[in-house]
């Protein structure tokens, strides 16, 4: 793997001859700085998933259609993909201590606006699509600096655990703040759930207040200067295990991960149910991709094959869930899907991570983010047009074959680049896949 300008760029996370390294589950948190911001996240995260239900399921309770759904998380994610890679051009200049101050004020800001509004009964769907744009606004700057100010908080030797730490914590807020986020909607309603989110920002800032600057790793900043974008584009362009791992990201996120317009009409329209189930699809899911992460915590390097796999496997539980007959066989299904969706996640992030320059880093974190998130102002309004017109079934089914198809083919492709083979087969009763070389297959020959 490509660990600077210098390095070969060969696609080296394929082979299976890399060495696997396990470390404590949670040994990035002896760090008193990468502790005070896990500890900030947990809280932000619980009111970042309240949000997103209540988000959800007031476009869906003022319009009725999937498809505003699908326009709110476009509308989201639209400012990641337009001003994404400028994001990063910044956060390599900047001070990522101080530009997360100022981008987690403004989150928190747009959750309190958003609650005033829904509790004085003036909410209009225009105001939602308004305050999920605002957002993402602030994530352009927010999602590259976060990401990379995680090397400078915990050291090389941590990334890919305080990595895999990060996931989560995201995941394990999943699992509260849905349940709470149910009982608050079909309680009192969406407005406190908005309150709530805004508010629990003050957690992570007061964490980014109290950290020691003198604690953190020095990163030497990009100076201002012209075609640093370029720059950044050219560096990714030459490192074919940075392209085609976001390129996969990129199908897999664009038409995989739509869940915010799939579980709330499997929800509502297929299962007829209600916020309680949309919330119970989620908080399953949480915990599949909560297991997904904490595994994650104790693998070594990531590695191609873990991606590749865990990318088809992913995109057919989506095609298996699609025809679940009971409301229960889906709901389980979201725990498989999670725990494969997460492996995508942390597999990609760290894989790119760990391959980029850290003076690089933020220009090809917010080019990694910008696909990961970005391609849902793509992904979220054709799901929701499918599902109009179709069915949800059809929605989740086409999703899913297109993930798994991308990933068996860029898997393929890579194998092809780096001259391997897959190799299937058992190994003490269980299944084993990985890449090998081809000249094993021609020195076996003879002895066969």
């Amino acid at each position: 793997m490509s660990t600077g300008p210098g390095a070969p760029s060969a696609p080296a996370p394929i082979p299976s001859t890399c060495v696997s390294r396990k470390s404590s589950m949670f040994s990035s948190l002896k760090v008193r700085n990468y502790r005070l911001f896990f500890l900030g996240q947990v809280v932000s995260n619980i009111g970042t998933w309240m949000q997103r239900i209540a988000q959800d399921w007031l476009v869906l309770s003022l319009t009725g259609s999937a498809t505003a759904v699908g326009v709110t998380t476009a509308l989201q994610f639209l400012p990641m993909l337009l001003f994404g890679l400028y994001g990063g051009v910044l956060v390599d200049r900047l001070s990522k201590r101080r530009a997360l101050l100022f981008t987690q004020s403004a989150m928190g800001a747009t959750g309190i606006a958003l609650a005033v509004l829904t509790l004085t009964g003036q909410v209009q769907v225009w105001h939602v699509y308004l305050a999920a744009f605002a957002a993402g606004l602030a994530t352009v700057v927010d999602n590259p600096a976060r990401q990379s100010f995680v090397s400078e908080m915990v050291g090389p030797d941590q990334l890919q655990n305080a990595v895999s730490l990060n996931s989560a914590n995201f995941q394990s807020a999943r699992l509260i703040g849905p349940a709470v986020a149910g009982v608050m909607i079909t309680g009192v309603g969406t407005g406190w759930a908005f309150l709530a989110n805004g508010l629990s920002f003050v957690a992570p800032l007061v964490g980014l207040l109290m950290m020691r600057s003198r604690e953190l790793y020095a990163v030497e900043r990009a100076p201002r200067g012209k075609g640093q974008l370029r720059e950044g584009l050219q560096y990714v362009a030459g490192r074919p295990e940075l392209i085609w791992t976001i390129v996969l990201v990129g199908f897999v996120s664009t038409f995989g991960f739509n869940f915010p317009v799939y579980l709330s009409a499997f929800a509502d329209d297929v299962f007829h149910a209600g916020a309680g189930s949309y919330s119970l699809f989620n908080t399953v899911m949480a915990v599949g991709s909560l297991a997904g992460a904490l595994l994650a915590a104790r693998r070594g390097t990531a590695r191609m094959r873990v991606l590749v796999v865990g990318a088809v496997a992913f995109g057919a539980l989506e095609i298996v869930a699609a025809i679940a007959p009971s409301l229960w066989l889906f709901a389980l299904l979201m725990a498989p899907i999670g725990m494969f969706g997460m492996t995508v996640n942390v597999t990609a992030n760290t894989s790119v991570q760990m391959g980029t320059d850290p003076a690089m880093r933020g220009r090809v974190m917010a080019l990694y983010m910008m696909v990961f998130m970005g391609g849902s102002p793509i992904g979220a309004p054709i799901a929701g047009w499918i599902t109009d017109a179709y069915g949800v079934r059809a929605g989740l089914a086409v999703g899913g074959a297109i993930a798994a198809v991308a990933a068996a083919t860029i898997g393929l492709v890579l194998a092809r680049m780096g001259d391997l083979r897959l190799s299937v087969g058992w190994n003490r009763g269980h299944p084993h896949v990985r890449f090998v070389p081809r000249e094993n297959q021609e020195q076996l020959a003879p002895a066969a």
